[in-house]
C-alpha cells in the first residue's frame, strides 16, 4: 500500500505540475505578482495531493511572524521549499543558482525574484546575497534561507554556512529559526511518501543586533534542539544536542 500510494502521488504530482506550468506560461509576460500567485497555487495543490493520496498532512506550530524578517529553517526535504511559498506572503527564497536552469521551476523562480546564489563565487556571492536581501526587505518581503545550504537526512547536521550570518548582520531584522521533521515523511532522494503529520515549528525570534558568533551559536542550538524533539515525536530515536 505504501508503494502504491507513493507511486500514485508522484504520478499525480508530475502531471499536475505539467498542467500548472503550461497554464501559467502567460504569467511570464504579466506583472511579477501573477507568477507569485501561480507558484502559491502549485504549492497548495502539491500539499493537497500529498494529503489526499499519500496520507501525509502537516501542522504549523508557533507564530508566523508579520512584516519583513529572516527565516532560517532546517532543510530535510523538498517539502520544505514548497510549504513556505504557501504559508508566507511572497517570500524571497534563497536558492542555488543552478536551480534557475530547471525549465519552468527555475524560470518562475527568477520571475518571482527569488535570491539565487552562486556558491562557487566566494566573497562576491555573499555581496550579491546581501544586495538581493536588502532589496527584498525594502519590498517588505520575508526572506527564507536554509543555513545548511542543502537537505540533511533526519538525525544529521551539516555545517551552517556563512550566508545566514551575513544576512542577519546586514539586514538588521529579527531572524526566526524554524524546525521541521519533513524528512521522515518525504525523504530526500527517495520516491516513498510516508503517511503521518509533518510538523513545522516557528521558534522564538532572535532579535537583531547579536554579534556573528553569538548569533550562529544561538541559531544552531535552537534549530537542532527543536528539530531533534520533532524527530523523536515522529518516532525517530535521537538525542537532542
Amino acid at each position: 500500500m505504501l508503494w502504491f500510494r507513493s507511486i500514485a502521488f508522484n504520478l499525480a504530482f508530475y502531471a499536475m505540475s505539467a498542467v500548472v506550468n503550461l497554464a501559467a506560461t502567460p504569467m511570464f509576460f504579466l506583472p511579477r505578482r501573477g507568477t507569485v500567485w501561480a507558484m502559491r497555487c502549485w504549492s497548495r495543490l502539491t500539499i493537497w495531493l500529498l494529503g489526499a493520496i499519500a496520507g501525509t498532512r502537516y501542522e504549523i506550530r508557533g507564530t508566523i511572524p508579520k512584516g519583513p524578517f529572516l527565516v532560517a529553517s532546517k532543510h530535510q526535504s523538498m517539502w520544505d521549499t514548497i510549504i513556505f511559498t504557501d504559508i508566507l506572503d511572497d517570500p524571497a527564497m534563497v536558492l542555488k543558482r543552478e536551480l534557475l536552469w530547471i525549465p519552468y521551476y527555475g524560470w518562475f523562480s527568477k520571475k518571482a525574484k527569488m535570491i539565487a546564489v552562486d556558491r562557487s563565487a566566494g566573497a562576491s556571492a555573499i555581496r550579491r546575497l546581501i544586495a538581493q536581501g536588502k532589496a527584498a526587505i525594502a519590498a517588505r518581503r520575508p526572506i527564507v534561507i536554509f543555513p545548511e545550504g542543502t537537505r540533511a537526512a533526519p538525525g544529521t547536521k551539516l555545517d551552517y554556512k556563512p550566508g545566514v550570518a551575513a544576512l542577519y548582520r546586514q539586514l538588521g531584522v529579527p531572524c526566526v529559526p524554524v524546525a521541521v521533521n519533513s524528512g521522515l515523511y518525504w525523504p530526500r532522494r527517495k520516491m516513498l511518501r510516508h503517511p503521518g503529520t509533518i510538523v513545522l515549528e516557528f521558534l522564538e525570534p532572535i532579535p537583531a543586533g547579536l554579534d556573528r558568533q553569538s548569533f550562529m551559536a544561538e541559531l544552531e542550538t535552537r534549530i537542532e534542539t527543536a528539530t531533534a524533539k520533532l524527530l523523536a515525536e515522529g518516532g525517530m530515536r535521537i538525542s537532542a544536542p
